[in-house]
């Protein structure tokens, strides 16, 4: 299964590589000013999805090889058997002992083949993979964005390494080497904290479903985190310096994004809808609209050949309120994982019992010069 979604993520990156290098020949051969600008455009988007594609297949390569080292001589399949077996039927195991303790809510077994339990706690391994429906596809997942690291501590410090100005100097043969800029980092402080939330999964369903629970779960689980993360990256975002725009040309964007932003940063928008609106109004000097449409259904927007995240109106502000973030989305947020997915179940007074499940994250301001609040005056209607 693994090798046959890095054979397709292979054919979907070099089906990208491929179109760009056809409108890259396409761009040589242009006259017009303005066909040439339509087939930057169009490279830029493939760039994003480029590196968005690389991005998936790095990870399918690394799960891979992750897989091949955890192969073990052994496997424990119970309390009375061993067996060898491959990496595969390890997860296997793992996967039918996190079902039974979802039915049985004993994670002795769980204990046995493996698995993280605590008091009647199991943790899903990231190896357990579980694909999200397209529903979760279509709620942008800002963490993807930002700088993520995972961690095996509650707390700790990540250096950051501000911008060079120091410059070299010349020096005349034989002499003394003059004293060199040091470089200069910035210490952040991190603290992932615990999240909880409810599982919607009856007794009545357990009961009679012979399937596959983990699906059920870590989709259900998948959805609740990014709604989470989301929250508190707007919430991050929400804290740089604010900027206000307004007017029907896109004059002021322009501002932000050629002069206040240094120009060693990167450049995003993450609209809200009602940004979006306002960005989706504004008109060149010739009276045509600034916004480029996506490309494809996975690829974003694009204004001035900077990519547009869209969000919900209630992440940024309030509803019909229009903001965005404008700036280095990976300089801005630093974003400490701990990667686990746990489940427990927990008494309810009034459903009796229902599955909880855990996460730990922490979401922090890293650069205060990557970016900026900005609000629109007038948003299009």
């Amino acid at each position: 299964m693994l090798k046959e979604k890095i054979k397709e993520a292979t054919a979907k990156y070099n089906d990208l590589v491929q179109k760009r290098s056809t409108l890259l020949k396409e761009a040589d051969t242009a006259s017009e000013v303005k066909d040439i600008k339509e087939i930057r455009s169009k490279i830029t988007g493939l760039n994003t999805e480029l590196d968005q594609a690389k991005a998936d297949l790095d990870d399918l390569k690394e799960l891979e090889k992750e897989e091949q080292r955890s192969i073990a001589p052994e496997v424990n399949e119970g309390p009375h058997h061993r067996g060898g077996g491959s990496s595969k039927d390890k997860l296997e195991i793992q996967k039918r002992a996190i079902n039974a303790y979802i039915h049985t809510r004993d994670a002795s077994n769980a204990a046995e083949v493996g698995l993280k339990s605590q008091d009647a706690e199991v943790t899903i391994p990231k190896d357990i993979k579980y694909v999200p429906t397209e529903e979760v596809k279509t709620v942008a997942d800002l963490s993807k964005y930002v700088t993520k690291f995972s961690v095996t501590t509650s707390s700790g410090t990540y250096p950051i390494v501000k911008r060079a100005t120091g410059k070299l100097h010349t020096v005349e043969e034989l002499a003394k080497n003059p004293e060199l800029a040091k470089p200069e980092f910035e210490n952040i402080d991190w603290k992932v904290a615990t999240y909880r939330g409810a599982i919607p999964l009856s007794k009545e369903a357990i009961d009679d479903s012979a399937a596959d629970l983990i699906g059920i779960v870590q989709n259900n689980a998948n959805e609740q985190k990014i709604n989470t993360t989301n929250d508190a990256i707007s919430t991050v975002l929400k804290t740089f310096t604010a900027k206000s725009v307004s007017g029907t040309d896109v004059d002021a964007i322009k501002h932000i994004l050629n002069v206040d932003l240094d120009p060693a940063y990167q450049r995003t928008i993450v609209a809200s809808q009602s940004f979006y609106q306002y960005l989706d109004t504004l008109k060149d000097k010739n009276g045509r609209y600034m916004l480029n449409d996506p490309i494809t259904t996975t690829s974003p927007a694009m204004l001035l050949g900077v990519p547009v995240i869209v969000v919900n109106d209630e992440l940024l502000g309030n509803s019909g309120e229009a903001h965005a973030f404008i700036g280095d989305l990976k300089r801005a947020v630093l974003y400490p994982d701990r990667a686990d997915l746990s489940i427990r179940w927990v008494d309810n007074d009034v459903y009796g019992t229902y599955l909880s499940a855990f996460f730990r994250f922490g979401v922090f301001q890293a650069d205060k010069n990557a970016g900026y609040f900005v609000t629109a005056g007038t948003a299009g209607n």
